[in-house]
């Protein structure tokens, strides 16, 4: 056998032997990575590499909380797809596309921390980076899950999303740097514990701590039976038939945002006059009252009642205006019907101005403490000075 031949065995052998022990190598990488999250950890089953396509797919993927009490993991993704985008190798871009098949995301909310679940203690985009070092310009979940338990405590009232649709696009600015929201997100999902619809569409800048953005989203459909334990708890009342449908606008932009709700209810009853189990006489009152005041500040011509809740502030301290709010009542019932629909009037301009006031009263509030020093100092000069003037006195 010639010299040459050996030569091209052995390189061939070495790429088989190669080829075999990669995926073992990534995966003791990828999980070394992980361990260790702070408060969370993970772990990933099986790595399967795939180089002629230029791609790798991660099975079994988990995440939990380290010291939680919680049984579901914070993230579980049975089969995850990474694979380049060969349309932006041919532009001179090394960009890779992740599509997840029926990820669960699983929030948990509680003043007990064990019992509190929301990954909001790490800094998910620093293990992206680690784990993605190329650019990701798009990212795709398949028939996902969200789970929010305990999202209120009292009554408890749990929030599902089932078959949970996704993209988000251009991840790590891909296509224009110069944006401030330079990724697109869609999504869609049922809530089937209350009958109702999501859409979700925004443009975003994911790669922060605390993701800046600018979404429209609504909930359709919501069924007011599905509700009646918050109801009770909250209104005491409970509803008999109708549905409600909130629409929504926010922006944010390094924590301050600005935004509104809108909820428009449609067909709504809630006094029935021979509901006789459970209910007692101040709830037989307070439902008459509310099937009263319904009829009077209602659309009649569409059978509505809805309003529109401005919300302002920043993420930690999130405020609502009342006046504005019962006047979107009464011009809901007697000037013109809000409608089913974005009133389409915020900006990521409006998160900004907020930051901006809130910038330039900081900055006079900084300003008038340094005065205020100042006089201090001034004052305790003068009284050095007279302190003093009182010493020679007395010396001559």
């Amino acid at each position: 056998m010639k010299r040459t031949t050996k030569i091209v065995l052995a390189l061939v052998a070495l790429l088989i032997i190669a080829r075999l022990l990669l995926p073992y190598f990534v995966l003791k990488y990828v999980n070394r990575t992980l361990a260790d999250m702070g408060d969370y950890t993970g772990h990933v089953d099986d790595i399967d590499i795939q180089l002629i396509r230029g791609a790798y797919q991660l099975d079994g993927l988990r995440i939990r909380k380290v010291n939680g009490k919680i049984k579901e993991p914070f993230l579980y993704m049975p089969k995850t797809d990474l694979s380049v985008e060969w349309k932006s190798l041919f532009k001179g871009k090394l960009v890779s596309e992740v599509e997840a098949y029926e990820p669960e995301l699983n929030f948990a909310f509680s003043d007990d921390e064990a019992s509190n679940q929301t990954g909001a203690e790490v800094d998910w985009t620093a293990y992206l980076k680690k784990l993605l070092p190329i650019n990701i310009n798009r990212f795709a979940v398949i028939n996902g899950k969200i789970d929010l338990t305990s999202l209120v405590t009292q009554p408890r009232a749990d929030l599902s999303l089932q078959h949970f649709n996704a993209e988000i696009r251009n991840i790590r600015n891909v296509d224009d740097a110069n944006k401030k929201l330079p990724s697109p997100v869609v999504a869609t999902a049922d809530a089937p514990g209350y009958s109702g619809k999501m859409d979700f569409s925004a443009n975003m800048n994911l790669l922060k701590v605390v993701p800046d953005f600018d979404y429209n989203m609504r909930f359709t459909d919501v069924q007011l039976v599905k509700i009646n334990n918050l109801a009770r708890e909250y209104a005491n009342i409970d509803f008999e038939r109708g549905t409600v449908s909130i629409y929504s606008e926010m922006a944010m932009l390094d924590s301050k945002l600005n935004g509104y709700l809108k909820p428009l209810t449609k067909d709504m009853k809630i006094f029935k006059l021979n509901e006789h189990e459970g209910r007692s006489v101040g709830r037989f009152f307070t439902e008459l009252l509310a099937q009263g005041g319904t009829a009077v500040l209602k659309n009649q011509r569409l059978d509505q009642v809805a309003t529109r809740i401005p919300l302002n502030g920043t993420i930690d301290d999130v405020k609502t205006a009342v006046w504005p709010t019962i006047f979107g009542v009464l011009r809901n019932a007697y000037i013109e019907a809000f409608r089913g629909e974005f009133d389409n009037n915020i900006t990521l301009q409006d998160a900004l101005k907020d930051f901006k006031d809130d910038f330039k009263a900081k900055r006079a509030e900084r300003k008038a403490e340094r005065q205020e020093k100042r006089e201090e100092r001034k004052a305790e000069r003068k009284a050095k000075r007279e302190a003093r003037k009182e010493e020679r006195q007395k010396a001559d």
